[in-house]
């Protein structure tokens, strides 16, 4: 299959070929649903953690006799029912929440996303990425292509996906909100669900072939 290549000015260059066995898949909804499960899951850091009754710190002798106070039995003030006492089924971090996925599984999981992106004219892909770090020249890059929304992101959202990393294009774009980017190696499926269009640089395909393959 052959798809477009612009410069920055947003004027067609030539065409390339992509290769259909990867970037023609049909959309496999379970899978990618697995695959983006696996990865939110696996990034999930347990920084919510309650104590019990007996991790909290002091209560080691009755509160008040067991009869002839008028008051209610108790046995320690550390009890889930007292004010600053242990917690009740809270979250704990010895939860486990790792998944395991296998790698085929993963990686047909980008190129599934991929090929939704060129079928729904999603995804182009440029010559160079060259915005020597400035902001507003990657700005009004940007305008050219992205509609206007009112949101506090103020445009649809975009991942320019470079072919290295590439600190130049990331101080240039690290101010818009709308606009992301990720080197072609560390490309994952939260990052493509996550944004509408992608933007390819023309050596960040055969970058992602190489890395990824199925």
């Amino acid at each position: 299959m052959k798809i477009p290549v612009y410069n920055l000015k947003g004027e067609k260059i030539e065409e390339i070929d992509l290769p259909e066995e990867k970037f023609s898949l049909p959309f496999n909804h379970a899978l990618v649903h697995q695959v983006m499960r696996w990865q939110m899951m696996n990034s999930y850091f347990p920084y919510a953690h309650t104590k019990t009754r007996g991790e909290v710190r002091g209560g080691g002798r009755k509160p008040w006799p067991q009869k002839g106070t008028g008051r209610a039995r108790h046995g320690s003030i550390r009890s889930p029912i007292w004010r600053g006492g242990g917690v009740t089924f809270g979250p704990r971090k010895e939860k486990k929440r790792e998944l395991k996925i296998n790698k085929k599984m993963r990686r047909k999981a980008i190129f599934i996303v991929l090929s939704e992106k060129i079928r729904r004219n999603l995804l182009k892909v440029f010559e160079k990425f060259d915005f020597a770090k400035k902001t507003k020249k990657a700005e009004e890059f940007l305008k050219n292509f992205l509609e206007e929304r009112k949101t506090k992101k103020k445009r649809e959202t975009v991942l320019l996906v470079t072919e290295n990393d590439s600190k130049e294009i990331n101080y240039a774009v690290r101010n818009l909100p709308y606009a992301n980017t990720i080197s072609a190696r560390n490309l994952n499926i939260l990052s493509l669900l996550n944004h509408k269009y992608i933007f390819l640089e023309k050596g960040a395909i055969q970058k992602i072939q190489e890395t990824f393959k199925i």
